[in-house]
């Protein structure tokens, strides 16, 4: 599988990766066993990037993902910025969790909370290393008017583990990973970063990255992993997008662009899961799999051969504006 380097670490990764979150039951009734086998059969196709975070099942997907991957060939992705403290919550479908782990989460952003936060990730993984540390969900999506508070904890020391972290070899890149342009460039402001992983944002269906963000890794040399290529779900034939029901105007979008995949004979999902890797910043694609027959999927639309025309057509009908990068062509 092609590989391609994390900012400018050194460090390379495969172009499709996997997405953990299912594998800690977040969205989705999956068993151990289930979730195992897709990281197996993940392997087995060639891939070796993984990524998980202690939100995914309060702890669940880090625990199977260790297990899997212990003692084999991988690069890892772990997220902080969460710590996991004894007791489980009330309700676990208030946060998408099915059969989490007894656990809740405690926000820390501080140097002292991304430290125990970063050894806790190997305790629960049962591995003794982590490839990429992303400090997880930075940002008014997810913190609201509280996220100020919270950067500024990552500003003024959390930041500092990190970099710590990587200068001393616990691990290989440091970035975070979010769902908004905004956040990532306010972390553009506080650090040299060495990768973002960015979910929903630079998508067949969405490219707002490409206004700002994007300019601005470029100058910093920070890449991008893109997390959510199906916009949750909207491109593989589902109704959610941004993990709700898609309103009418998302709907009608999805509609133009399937049409014209079906004119080409080109599955709407392949052309979704490929586009992102037009553009030379983005080094992985980590869609996550529900079960080991979504994975089987994934495979295959990663390998679909998708003609120029299709994308010629795409800017042609203004779907995508004609400075877009698309797979095979320009960068």
């Amino acid at each position: 599988m092609e590989t391609r380097e994390v900012g400018r670490t050194g460090l390379r990764i495969g172009t499709l990766g996997l997405g953990g979150a299912p594998l800690g039951g977040n969205f989705v009734d999956l068993s151990d066993a289930e979730a195992r086998q897709i990281v197996q059969t993940a392997q087995g196709a060639g891939m070796r990037y993984f990524d998980t975070a202690p939100w995914y099942g309060f702890g669940r997907s880090e625990r199977i993902m260790g297990d899997a991957l212990r003692g084999t060939d991988y690069v890892l992705s772990d997220k902080v910025g969460r710590l996991l403290r004894p007791g489980g919550v009330a309700d676990p479908m208030q946060f998408g969790m099915v059969n989490p782990l007894p656990f809740h989460v405690v926000y820390d952003y501080s140097y002292d909370g991304i430290m125990r936060a970063f050894e806790d990730n190997l305790h629960m993984l049962g591995l003794d290393r982590i490839d990429i540390l992303f400090a997880h969900d930075i940002g008014e999506m997810t913190h609201g008017t509280e996220n100020a508070r919270h950067f500024e904890d990552l500003r003024l020391s959390g930041y500092r583990a990190m970099d710590e972290l990587r200068r001393t070899g616990a691990v290989k890149a440091i970035g975070i990973g979010v769902n908004e342009n905004a956040a990532c460039m306010d972390a553009l402001g506080i650090g040299d970063w060495d990768v973002f992983l960015l979910a929903g944002r630079y998508t067949l269906l969405e490219q707002t990255a490409l206004d700002a963000l994007f300019p601005a890794c470029e100058a910093a040399g920070t890449s991008i992993i893109c997390g959510g290529p199906f916009n949750s779900g909207i491109l593989v034939g589902r109704d959610t997008w941004n993990y709700a029901k898609a309103p009418p105007e998302v709907m009608a979008k999805t509609r133009q662009i399937a049409d014209v995949a079906d004119v080409h004979d080109v599955p709407l999902a392949a052309a979704a899961l490929q586009f992102p890797l037009g553009h030379s910043l983005v080094t992985s694609v980590i869609p996550g799999p529900r079960n080991p027959k979504e994975l089987q999927e994934i495979i295959d639309w990663f390998a679909v051969r998708i003609p120029p025309e299709f994308w010629q057509e795409l800017r042609t009908k203004g779907i995508l504006a004609e400075g877009v990068p698309v797979p095979g062509q320009d960068k």
